[in-house]
């Protein structure tokens, strides 16, 4: 094996994909308003989908399941039936009760039973370079999203199961037009385009990838679909499906992996209450671990709750200030801490405990930027055995948030991990490169890293899927984003955008973006207003770099007056996302 030629590709890999740059912004227009329902999801055959669900009775939940079933298929780089999911449910009040009901489901990938810390590491005991276990079975975890919707649909489900499927049967059998942004996608991709299936139905003979524009059918997902909407997800983790899931996994042109039947078969979704806290006079709730995403925005948010934000403008130099150090000082304990709750005991309670956020704030300097973080030390963490892991997670992922007539909500990130996940197709859909979440280190400075691969172990994700209520508990804000690591920072200012400066959703969604982490250098989004603050970030001590943030914000904020609910949905403007309602 050619290391050092892997390396390069490796940059290349991620300079040319995995940062997803397409366009600038577009300029904000205004919110998409409905008061009956409405879907917000990253390409308009989702939207629609969904649409057509909740025009047909249906709850937010079974909309969700038609918008994913379509999302495999149309935006196949980011999530999709072979990858996982976090979920969060929303269920309005009725029939006297006094509290809303809230779920959080989560379809987190498993490692199989024969997953080693040490299988991320190449011959000489390094971190082997991304494209070479990112491709291929190795990287494959056993996918989580079906069996998560199937058990949210038994607990939310107004419609059968068998007709969520018919939107996207319909529309892998008669095709969609390769829309500009998933040919870009696929020519940039062109050279790293390894897997047989995949090069076979995305790239022509010559390996030229298939034009805007070109109908693209899909009858094999199709049939999978079928089989799926007549005997459930178990077709998807027993049989013949989960056969040919194995053998790709295990015997395929590129890097074979350790996944068997017995891992399928074993195969559960979790449920469970949301993590929620409180943030000035609202309630913010999101998922629990392994994601990362609801604990580190609600530490952010802890953080600021500190400081009066609404006494500046939105992209004021002590603004960005703030959300840089706050970013930075969550991020130093995400890193250190947090890993799957299964294998890991982490300190969530004590991270989220109002009296040890008071003092990480306390930490930040009005004016100058500290000049370097280092986790905390909650009292419930004074002996950590963990040594802090890098940061792993790369961005490639989609967000679609969901309101139906009855009021209930759905907010749900799902990925597939890198652009196009591993690249092995089975049954006309892609299989999840998710184990690369893991840190590819096991260890660091002769201790165990938190969030190092295990057997049966589900990675540290950052998914964050949001729901924020008001004082009497009603739905007030249904959001979440793609974005690897900095679905945190993307999610975590929208909220500030929209809670403490009260900017309507779409306008929350198109701001432009800061992210700051650690002690990485801050960056912020390229060609926007914002890059011209550097100069003033400098001088407080920030190192500063200008990037392509490519995010996919996706928003439903809920008005309440005089007895009437109006929807008012955003979609971001980096993507081909859109919001649909009646």
């Amino acid at each position: 094996m050619n290391v050092s030629r892997i390396r390069t590709l490796s940059s290349a890999l991620v300079a040319a994909v995995l940062l997803l740059p397409f366009a600038p912004a577009r300029p904000a227009d205004e919110p998409v308003t409905a008061e009956t329902h409405m879907v917000v999801a990253a390409n308009p055959h989702a939207s629609e989908a969904g649409l057509t669900i909740l025009r047909a009775g249906g709850s937010a939940v079974d909309a969700a399941i038609a918008v994913q079933l379509v999302l495999s298929m149309v935006e196949p780089q980011s999530s999709g039936i072979g990858g996982g999911a976090f979920m969060l449910v929303y269920d309005a009040p009725e029939d006297g009760a006094a509290e809303p009901g809230l779920d959080a489901y989560h379809g987190r990938e498993t490692a199989p039973a024969a997953a080693t810390p040490d299988m991320f590491l190449d011959e000489d005991g390094r971190p082997a370079p991304f494209p070479a276990v990112g491709i291929g079975g190795i990287s494959v975890g056993v996918p989580g999203v079906m069996r998560m919707l199937e058990a949210a649909h038994r607990d939310h489900g107004r419609l059968p199961w068998k007709e969520l499927f018919e939107p996207a049967i319909r529309l892998a059998e008669r095709g969609f037009e390769i829309s500009p942004r998933l040919y870009f996608l696929l020519d940039r991709y062109a050279r790293f385009a390894r897997g047989e299936d995949f090069r076979a139905h995305f790239y022509d003979a010559d390996g030229n990838a298939l034009p805007t524009g070109h109908r693209l059918v899909n009858r094999e997902y199709a049939d999978t679909l079928r089989l799926l909407a007549s005997e459930g997800a178990d077709a998807m983790y027993t049989g013949e499906l989960a056969e040919a899931i194995v053998r790709e996994v295990r015997d395929n042109s590129v890097r074979a992996g350790r996944m068997t039947l017995e891992d399928l078969a074993a195969y559960e979704p979790r449920k469970s209450a949301p993590l929620c806290s409180p943030y000035r006079e609202w309630r913010v709730c999101g998922p629990q671990l392994p994601s990362s995403g609801g604990v580190t925005v609600q530490q952010i948010l802890g953080i600021l709750g500190h400081f009066d934000l609404a006494a500046d403008a939105p992209e004021s130099p002590r603004t960005l200030h703030l959300l840089a150090e706050a970013g930075r000082l969550a991020f130093a304990d995400r890193n250190l801490y947090l890993g799957d709750p299964e294998f890991v005991d982490a300190p969530v309670a004590a991270l989220l405990d109002p009296d040890y956020l008071a003092r990480r704030a306390a930490l930040i300097e009005p004016d100058r930027a500290l000049s370097s973080v280092a986790a905390g030390e909650p009292l419930q963490a004074r002996h950590w055995d963990f040594s802090a892991g890098p940061r792993q997670d790369i961005p490639s992922t989609s967000h679609f948030s969901i309101v139906d007539r009855w009021g209930d909500a759905v907010s749900m990130t799902t990925s597939v991990q890198g652009a196009f996940g591993s690249q092995l197709m089975v049954g006309g859909f892609i299989l999840n490169n998710q184990l690369t979440d893991f840190s590819f280190e096991p260890t660091r400075f002769g201790r165990p890293v938190a969030n190092r691969a295990e057997p049966g172990k589900r990675p540290l994700s950052s998914m964050a899927p949001t729901l924020v209520l008001d004082g009497e508990g009603r739905l007030k804000l249904a959001i979440g984003s793609p974005g690897g690591t900095r679905i945190i920072n993307y999610v975590s200012q929208a909220l500030v955008n929209v809670l403490d400066f009260g900017l309507d959703v779409q306008q929350a969604v198109s701001a432009p973006h800061i992210v700051a982490q650690d002690d990485s250098p801050i960056e912020l989004e390229e060609r926007t207003a914002l890059t011209e603050r550097r100069d003033e970030l400098e001088e407080m001590g920030h190192r500063v770099v200008p990037r392509n943030l490519n995010s996919g914000l996706h928003g439903i904020v809920v008005d309440h007056r005089d007895g009437r609910r109006v929807l008012r949905g955003g979609a971001d403007p980096r993507r081909e996302g859109v919001a649909l309602g009646d």
